[in-house]
């Protein structure tokens, strides 16, 4: 396992040295700086895994060093610990409202700063393991609860194929999906839809919105009859932004997933339709799945075309020849899945 590494940026150079040996001996690469200035070129051009500033410090300070790497993608959500001689509450107050994760005064024990360093390396790591936007609001909740968040909030019932809200209506409210699936698409020139995903059970719907704080950028509609909380945006983004790690990593995540839409795009220009269709049923199968031994999902085969990105009579064609291969069974509209492994192994 490679070594963290922690930048240290401290103007006094006998405590600059005594925390590099500490840090040294405690198995850390360590780098360091003597002023905010040459701190903010370290920390950029090689970005550690942990800042430990001073805020009283020649050419540029602790709060000016904070302000600038939290504007840049590549160290906005670095975990940032303030080391300072004063002890007054102004000045705590002003370090954690700009985004401090911790605060430390000098002198501290040396045991109190590894402390400090070890919980939020390992806060930061759990959070970058997240890789879906509903998993980091479910962590968020460790730091912010996200049972009072939820707790008395109004819930809807909309029917099959009611919509939930359209491309361009103003965000109001972040959804969870308390009982059952949703589709989000978007609707080309020709009037044709393109479903990017299905939303279940536990999922959020709209946050990118939110998030965004835009308009919406897709139509969100009901795949069957389903129960969704509604979260004012006010509570929302407090939960979310009230942590710059957390705030930081779902920067992270939205560009992740502008990435895979790139992706699919890409697979549905070059990709064959019949990998199209066996790339679209396996993704139902993962939004339906844990719910029964054999798969079923009730889909009509205009939303499967719009999943696809084809004619509804060309996927109609192709499950038949699932259904030949005795991959899938068809009753209806409802296809159940009967080996999954097939149909993820479709390569052309």
């Amino acid at each position: 396992m490679s070594k963290k590494r922690i930048l240290v940026i401290e103007d006094q150079d006998d405590v600059r040295e005594n925390i590099i040996e500490l840090l040294e001996l405690s198995n850390y690469e360590v780098d360091a700086a003597p002023n905010g200035k040459e701190g903010v070129k370290k920390a950029l051009a090689l970005p550690p895994n942990l800042i430990l500033c001073d805020i009283m410090m020649p050419e540029m300070d602790g709060y000016e060093v904070l302000y600038i790497l939290s504007k840049n993608p590549e160290t906005t959500s670095l975990p940032f610990i303030f080391l300072t001689a004063k002890a007054e509450k102004t000045d705590f107050r002003k370090g954690m409202n700009m985004g401090a994760d911790d605060y430390i005064t000098k002198p501290f024990e040396e045991m109190e700063l590894l402390g400090a360093i070890e919980r939020r390396l390992k806060k930061y790591d759990e959070l970058s393991s997240i890789s879906e936007v509903e998993e980091l609001v479910q962590h968020a909740s460790n730091y912010q609860n996200i049972a009072d968040l939820e707790k008395e909030r109004k819930t809807q019932q909309y029917k099959k194929k009611d919509i939930i809200y359209r491309e361009g209506d103003f965000s109001n409210f972040v959804f969870k999906i308390i009982r059952g699936k949703i589709k989000t698409y978007h609707i080309n020139e020709d009037g044709k839809e393109f479903i990017h995903d299905i939303r279940k059970e536990g999922d959020f719907l709209g946050e990118r919105s939110i998030i965004q704080d835009s308009s919406r950028t897709e139509f969100a509609e009901a795949m069957e009859d389903s129960e969704l909380m509604l979260i004012p945006k006010d509570d929302f983004q407090q939960l979310i932004f009230n942590n710059r790690e957390i705030s930081g990593q779902f920067i992270k995540l939205l560009s992740n997933n502008l990435s895979e839409r790139e992706k699919e795009l890409m697979e549905m220009a070059y990709n064959t339709v019949r990998k199209r269709t066996a790339d679209s049923l396996m993704k139902l199968y993962e939004a339906y799945s844990g719910e029964m031994e054999n798969v079923t999902v009730d889909v009509s085969r205009a939303d499967l075309a719009g999943m696809v990105g084809t004619a509804t009579e060309s996927v109609i064609r192709i499950l038949s020849e699932f259904k030949k291969d005795k991959w899938i069974e068809i009753n209806g509209s409802a296809i159940t899945i009967l080996k999954p492994e097939k149909i993820k192994g479709v390569k052309f």
